[in-house]
């Protein structure tokens, strides 16, 4: 099968298109700067370019599209630009083409409307109440891809998969930068940082994102989406401090009320959309959200429509990043 991934220079794209390199597929990838992923093919440029869409998708029978604009703050029309206009034109694309699959990397908190999230599965997408230009854009986003998809009359079947918090060794996104705000002491628990959470290790995200490529044309899977985790939910506390051990620092001790982060937040918000500063901002309202808020989900729909389980602990996974990062084990 020839895949084509978009996005595959990032942590889990890379994951995705070296699973499928491993196991004998034919790999194209398209994104802007090389994949580095052994066996792939690089086709150079952005979903938001027909031409360089059109060239990546000749002859390619499978789409994962991953690629997109992952911030917390930035210009709202580049959300639109890359995570919706790059999504429909990667989706034209794909059914002029005659792709036969294809998996929309997707994110929980498209259905994520501030409040906690426990024990549920894949709630609609809501691009009015999603929290954020990029849980905004992501859920429109979903949203398309769903409806574009003909699994039951012979064409494109279509399915997204919403993994959860990815992380693993070498992790820009969220690893470290715990890790370097924890060093420098401003990485704050919210109340007690006892908010139950569920996090996806890189690899486990990787492989259930093939599984639904898969198991994209089942009349159970095609036109759904899933929630993927490891389904070991820890507390914000526990995960924060499994990270920081790992890379050798020392895990948050300071608190801050959850109600005035998100007020900061929300300051914070307002001033970067004046006078952007040139890395992510210390807090949003957001991230105080998701620091403060449970947000762990039904996995039994996920493991049973895909035939899928994850391979790797959470404890197996935090010694895989002592060992990356050299940090302490256990």
């Amino acid at each position: 099968m020839t895949v084509l991934v978009t996005g595959a220079s990032g942590l889990l794209g890379g994951a995705v298109a070296r699973v499928l390199a491993d196991r004998g597929d034919d790999v194209r990838t398209l994104q802007r700067r090389p994949s580095g992923v052994p066996g792939a093919r690089d086709v150079a440029g952005s979903v938001t370019d027909p031409a360089a869409v059109a060239a990546a998708l000749d002859g390619v029978d499978a789409v994962v599209h991953l690629a997109a604009r992952v911030s917390l703050a930035g210009p709202r029309e580049e959300f639109d630009a890359v995570n919706i206009g790059g999504t429909t034109t990667l989706l034209d694309a794909a059914e002029r083409a005659g792709v036969r699959r294809f998996v929309q990397v997707s994110s929980p908190s498209v259905a994520h409307g501030g409040s906690s999230l426990v024990g549920v599965g894949a709630e609609p997408a809501d691009p009015a109440h999603a929290r954020g230009d990029y849980a905004r854009t992501k859920a429109a986003a979903e949203l398309l891809a769903l409806d574009r998809d003909r699994g039951g009359e012979g064409g494109m079947a279509v399915v997204a998969v919403r993994p959860h918090l990815v992380w693993g060794p070498g992790d820009t996104q969220l690893v470290e930068r715990v890790l370097d705000r924890a060093a420098r002491g401003r990485l704050p628990l919210l109340d007690q940082g006892a908010a139950l959470i569920d996090t996806t290790y890189v690899d486990n995200a990787a492989d259930g994102i093939v599984a639904a490529l898969d198991r994209a044309g089942a009349p159970e899977v095609h036109g759904h989406a899933y929630v993927l985790t490891n389904g070991e939910p820890r507390t914000v506390a526990d995960l924060l401090a499994g990270i920081c051990r790992a890379g050798g620092v020392q895990p948050p001790a300071w608190r801050v009320p959850a109600g005035l982060a998100r007020a900061a937040g929300g300051l914070v918000e307002a001033v970067w959309r004046l006078r952007p500063g040139t890395d992510e901002p210390p807090m949003t309202r957001f991230l105080a959200e998701q620091l403060s808020t449970a947000h762990w989900f039904d996995q039994r729909a996920t493991r049973a429509d895909l035939r899928w389980t994850p391979a790797v602990s959470l404890d197996e996974g935090f010694a895989r990043l002592a060992a990356h990062y050299g940090g302490a084990r256990g």
